[in-house]
């Protein structure tokens, strides 16, 4: 259905519900931010409830996140103050670990945002959870170390190396972006795309 997804830009969510009606409980189309999956859902009996849990999966299972967020229900056609909710910081499995009261019965079409300030994982072996964004110049992200660990394994096994140089110690397999960054020399001579006579001789 059209009013159950979740539009995303970065770390916002935002679910547009065109008509709550007479039905009391609603659940959008899982949507993605950070590593997880998550869904909204409302339900409506004497208050408005709003919850955010992440999608049953093996992330979710093994990783659950540890968010701070904020959310904001507002109407979509009335000039009516939006209720926000104070910053939370919940570990969140499932559908009961965060439920938010609204003191407010919305009619019609409403809008729900959701923003996420910080999203933490804890590591497989135990340990400190961290951010899986950077912050303060720090790169705490765990797809930025994964890249790291993947760029080492890369360059301590030569894989797609394309130079071959050879040393009176023996031969010596690089990477000519990672020549060409740290030599104006070696950047000249693949951006020229000179080719040498004889194999390259460094001593």
């Amino acid at each position: 259905m059209a009013d159950s997804k979740v539009e995303t830009i970065s770390r916002l969510a935002q679910w547009r519900i065109e008509n709550f009606g007479p039905c009391s409980y609603k659940k959008s189309d899982p949507f993605k931010v950070g590593i997880w999956s998550w869904h909204l859902s409302v339900e409506k009996n004497r208050y408005l409830y709003v919850r955010l849990f992440p999608e049953p999966s093996r992330a979710s299972k093994e990783q659950p996140p540890i968010a701070r967020f904020v959310l904001r229900v507002s109407n979509a056609v009335a000039n009516r103050r939006p209720y926000i909710s104070p910053v939370h910081e919940r570990l969140l499995r499932t559908c009961d670990d965060f439920v938010w009261p609204v003191d407010s019965t919305f009619h019609g079409r409403f809008i729900i945002d959701v923003e996420f300030l910080d999203l933490k994982i804890c590591p497989l072996n135990g340990g400190e959870a961290s951010s899986i964004w950077p912050s303060d110049g720090m790169m705490q992200s765990v797809s930025t170390q994964s890249t790291l660990r993947c760029l080492s394994r890369m360059l301590d096994e030569a894989i797609h190396a394309d130079v071959t140089i050879h040393t009176a110690d023996g031969t010596l397999r690089a990477h000519k972006a990672i020549l060409s960054a740290s030599s104006p020399v070696f950047q000249s001579m693949f951006h020229h795309d000179l080719k040498e006579k004889d194999p390259l001789q460094s001593t």
